[in-house]
């Protein structure tokens, strides 16, 4: 899960902060989770971050490192809580960029997400839930250009 506040540990390295739960948790030799920590790394283009601190990295370089993060563990889903909730733009593409590129890659991502740009453009399925029920399922098209159910429809309407 990648976390919409991106919960880094602000006393461990960037390296540090992907390797824990491997290593720490999973009990995967520490150089081993370390080797695939570098490649995440490089996958999410912050190789040259691995010993900087999470308070020398802008939010969209958190995010980033949040991300390796719990790919290190290997998932074959990741959850993402609003991952385009922060203000700042740059921030946002690049997050976008990382995870549209992440699902390209073959990964199943389920996304928490207000964007409704990106989940149209991104997803193959989208669900629409009210209170915790679903109340649309589809094809992003069908969800998010002809909805209808009356609540999809009244919450589409403030984005148009």
């Amino acid at each position: 899960m990648v976390f919409q506040q991106f919960n880094l540990y602000p006393h461990m390295t960037v390296l540090q902060n992907i390797v824990e739960a491997p290593a720490g948790v999973h009990k995967q030799d520490r150089q081993e989770a370390q080797t695939y920590a570098m490649a995440l790394l490089k996958r999410v283009g912050l190789e040259h971050k691995a010993d900087a601190y999470p308070r020398h990295l802008s939010g969209g370089q958190q995010q980033r490192v949040a991300i390796a993060r719990a790919l290190a563990i290997r998932p074959t889903v990741m959850l993402f809580d609003e991952p385009t909730s922060a203000p700042d733009p740059g921030l946002i593409g690049e997050v976008l960029a990382t995870m549209r590129s992440l699902a390209e890659q073959g990964l199943t991502i389920i996304v928490v997400t207000h964007e409704i740009s990106f989940a149209r453009k991104a997803s193959r399925s989208g669900d629409l839930l009210d209170e915790g029920v679903v109340v649309e399922q589809g094809r992003p098209d069908d969800v998010l250009v002809t909805p209808q159910h009356p609540r999809t429809q009244a919450f589409l309407s403030r984005f148009i």
